[in-house]
């Protein structure tokens, strides 16, 4: 083909007309305004007025341009980004304000106060239902991110958005992909492909270890985001041991290599919790499609693909694979119009509400999720530049 020829077929993704626009952000307007206050009267001092006033409309004009503009992961990652930083600035001070510091001690582990986390939702479930036992210090029901509650909005969202949680959801993995954006032309170019079957293996190992011994195996050995939540009180040298590995991970998979790939490393080559999530997207009605009649097999979108989730194959099969996060990097680089995001089962012709269907809720899901702590976060900052320290009351 030659280049006149490519340039006549470029196609950038299809626009929404301004009033079409508008009238699909007035509901989410009204929602993320409900959610970001959480029901409750809205604060009147300017430390706490501010980074709701600023989040909110944050928020609403990321989604705004997103609906307009037809490029979904050009406005869906800085909200992502900054939901992961407002988590971090948002959890470790309220820690130390809550137990004066980070580390969980004994007390905490006999006693069930852990909050659950969903990365250990593959080790808690699937032995669960072996042994009949939870492998996790936390409680049920009660207080801050029990796990019958996150069990339920982990199940509610991954029948919604399957692995698209990697994306719009999962508050760890808008480091990695932070990192992995620093550099415009990243060094390493290429990674073979089969390594994107490692975070399949590392969730065969947690899984079977977990059964095996009964304790959440991932989280004591391999997670790389204890060094920036919670972690073992270092009392031997086991645990010092624990702590090195943590950091070393995270210096590794969710800073170093994605900044030298431009890939994000953790998510798509390590992460057991990516992996099992992928399995979800076998029974959820959003996906890739990619019109085969329009592809040029330009390559542009494997290229850019953050997850090593499409290939070759996929450019012939015309979906991407079950790895897929539905981040919409593939559709917003494609010149030609062949990668939208569809319903499962529906014809082609219709990208703008295939785009539209899922969008919403998944903007909605991020937003609820990711609104309040990118608040916090906010407050958080505001609270060091007036007293000098992120921690209140210090």
């Amino acid at each position: 083909m030659t280049e006149a020829n490519v340039k006549a077929c470029v196609c950038p993704p299809a626009k929404i007309d301004w009033l079409w626009t508008i009238l699909l952000a007035v509901p989410m307007m009204l929602l993320t305004g409900m959610m970001i206050t959480g029901g409750e009267k809205r604060p009147t001092d300017a430390p706490h007025l501010i980074p709701l006033i600023v989040s909110y409309l944050f928020l609403n004009i990321m989604f705004v341009l997103m609906l307009r503009s037809g490029r979904i992961d050009r406005f869906r990652a800085p909200v992502f980004i900054l939901y992961s930083v407002g988590f971090v600035l948002m959890f470790i001070p309220n820690l130390l304000e809550v137990r004066g510091t980070v580390a969980i001690g004994e007390e905490e582990m006999v006693q069930g106060t852990v909050p659950f986390c969903h990365m250990v939702i593959p080790m808690t479930i699937i032995p669960a239902a072996f042994t009949r036992t939870i492998i996790f210090p936390g409680s049920m029901l009660e207080g801050f991110a029990s796990i019958g509650k996150m069990l339920v909005l982990w199940l509610g969202v991954s029948i919604v958005l399957g692995r698209g949680w990697c994306s719009w959801v999962c508050f760890y993995g808008g480091m990695d992909e932070g990192f992995s954006r620093i550099l415009r032309k990243p060094p390493i170019r290429r990674i073979w492909p089969a390594l994107r079957y490692v975070p399949f293996a590392v969730l065969l190992v947690i899984v079977l270890a977990s059964a095996t011994y009964l304790t959440p195996t991932y989280c004591e050995w391999l997670c790389p985001y204890k060094s920036v939540t919670e972690f073992a009180a270092v009392t031997n040298a086991k645990i010092l041991f624990q702590t090195v590995i943590f950091v070393a991970l995270f210096v590794g998979l969710v800073i170093i290599l994605p900044i030298l790939t431009g890939k994000r490393t953790q998510c798509g080559l390590f992460c057991p919790m990516g992996a099992f999530q992928s399995f979800t997207n076998k029974i959820n009605i959003f996906g890739i499609r990619i019109d085969r009649d329009k592809c040029k097999q330009c390559g542009a979108c494997i290229k850019a693909c953050p997850t090593l989730s499409l290939d070759a194959d996929s450019l012939k099969s015309g979906s991407s694979s079950m790895t897929c996060t539905k981040c919409g990097r593939c559709v917003d680089v494609c010149k030609f119009g062949a990668m939208s995001m569809q319903v499962k089962g529906t014809p082609p012709g219709h990208p703008n509400l295939g785009r539209v269907l899922f969008v919403y809720p998944a903007f909605l899901v991020m937003a609820i999720m990711g609104g309040s702590m990118i608040q916090q976060g906010l407050y958080r900052l505001i609270l060091l530049a007036t007293t000098g320290s992120l921690v209140s009351g210090s």
